[in-house]
């Protein structure tokens, strides 16, 4: 089967070079990786349904991919399917300021849309730190969050409707609440997002941001207990460790932050003028905290927290970042865990977090050859998380990463109740197959054995 010739696209917008397939063969958990048939670069919704409705008629998997930062391999293609490319699809489609929201295709680059709200006094609340990568498509499929997600939430409160291309290729606009909450954070298994209508946020009138160092991570984290219980409610409260600080600080992201601390905590507060002064008021009273003096200084605060995981590339060929959550009081405990678990196994890792909800992310760093150690560890960060009363994900999704962790929180009836709603959407089970929810590891062949794929354009897979 040719299959450029099976898609309606226009020359060009159906890859099976090699150098396409490479491309294409991980997101950015790159501990998993598998070279897809062909890549598909779709730029509208009708042509996207083209592309499914053509693939489903054969049986042929599709995973769908904005622009591979996606951390929990999400985004990994199936040897024996096609990874349908979003990235062409990046338009801002409108602003509607009246009612504070924002049309965009999937393609879109997160930032782009709060640069674009920006002449209307609105922003994007939503900020993961790819976010001048990352897409809209994408952070709907993760159920994306950010530091400032701590005070306005996470995509699930910022999707006000999405357009969806279903497993048959049809088309549906969806913006039932009931529906939304199936479709975000479902990491395309029950359909492919090609537009969403976006809440947005009104600028607040004022903003202050502040570094605060502690001698001990333990206090940094009663810290952030302190503020929230006193009612305060900051846009954002994130942490870092000793050895995030030198790592940021040794890098292009250098930031001021305070070497000698055991954890800094980066905390922003936003609102009225007196809803900010009484904040600031209150943690000065009580800590050391140095406060940005204008827009640049909290720039270059905020480009050490968000260019952390970037540093982390000048001491390690690979690096792999753990999402998980755990309540805030249990914080400081699972961090003492997981850094006990790193030394006793002569691992590399640093603690970035997002302090204000819980949701930790200690970056592993190592080498190709320890891949399996390293998702041994993965898997007893996880663990002790889940063992305090947290959760599996916090905004990166199960994807391949903890597929096969789902049993640590979720019983059998639940995981198959999860499995109907699946097949509810997706009968034959072509959209984004072996992720999310326990079972087969590897692709089941979607195609008959006397179908034969061909490399249309040199370079890639030989026939099947």
């Amino acid at each position: 089967m040719n299959l450029a010739r099976l898609l309606p696209l226009p020359p060009g917008r159906v890859r099976t070079d090699l150098a396409a397939l490479l491309v294409h063969e991980c997101d950015a958990l790159t501990l998993f990786r598998e070279r897809p048939l062909a890549v598909v670069y779709p730029e509208t919704t009708a042509e996207v349904a083209a592309a499914v409705r053509a693939l489903a008629a054969h049986g042929i998997p599709v995973v769908p991919r904005g622009a591979g930062t996606g951390l929990s391999g999400g985004a990994r293609p199936c040897a024996t399917g096609v990874v349908l490319d979003l990235g062409k699809m990046d338009r801002i489609l409108a602003i509607d300021a009246p009612s504070r929201t924002a049309h965009v295709q999937a393609g879109a680059v997160n930032a782009r849309v709060s640069e674009a709200a920006a002449p209307f006094g609105l922003f994007f609340a939503p900020d993961p730190s790819s976010q001048m990568a990352c897409t809209i498509g994408g952070n709907v499929a993760c159920g994306s969050g950010g530091p400032h997600c701590l005070r306005y939430g996470t995509m699930t409160d910022h999707v006000r409707a999405v357009t969806l291309v279903d497993a048959t290729g049809d088309v549906h606009e969806v913006s039932d609440e009931s529906l939304l909450s199936l479709v975000v954070g479902s990491e395309g298994t029950l359909g492919i997002v090609t537009e969403a209508r976006l809440r947005l946020e009104p600028v607040p009138p004022a903003v202050a941001t502040l570094l605060l160092a502690f001698r001990t991570m333990r206090a940094a984290c009663e810290a952030v207990a302190a503020i929230l219980a006193e009612g305060f409610v900051p846009a954002a409260l994130e942490i870092l460790d000793r050895r995030a600080v030198a790592m940021v600080e040794d890098s292009v992201f250098s930031a001021g932050y305070p070497r000698d601390a055991a954890a800094v905590l980066l905390a922003e507060i936003d609102g009225t003028a007196a809803e900010v002064e009484e904040a600031v008021s209150w943690i000065g009273a009580r800590w050391t905290a140095r406060r940005a003096r204008d827009a640049a200084e909290r720039a270059a605060l905020w480009r050490g927290r968000k260019g952390a995981f970037g540093a982390m590339g000048r001491v390690s060929e690979e690096c792999y970042v753990v999402d998980c959550v755990v309540p805030r009081s249990r914080m400081a405990e699972a961090l003492e865990r997981i850094d006990a678990m790193a030394e006793r196994n002569g691992l590399t890792l640093v603690n970035v977090f997002h302090a204000g909800d819980g949701n930790l992310h200690p970056l592993i760093a190592y080498r190709r050859a320890d891949a399996a150690r390293v998702q041994e560890a993965g898997r007893e960060i996880t663990g002790i998380c889940v063992s305090l009363g947290g959760s599996l994900t916090g905004e990166h999704g199960i994807g391949v990463e903890k597929r096969d962790f789902m049993g640590m929180l979720f019983d059998a009836p639940s995981l198959a109740a999860m499995e109907r709603v699946r097949k509810a959407f997706d009968p034959q089970g072509i959209l984004n197959p072996g992720k999310v929810l326990p079972g087969p590891k590897v692709c089941a062949e979607a195609v008959r054995r006397d179908d034969a794929f061909r490399v249309v354009d040199g370079g890639g897979r030989g026939g099947r």
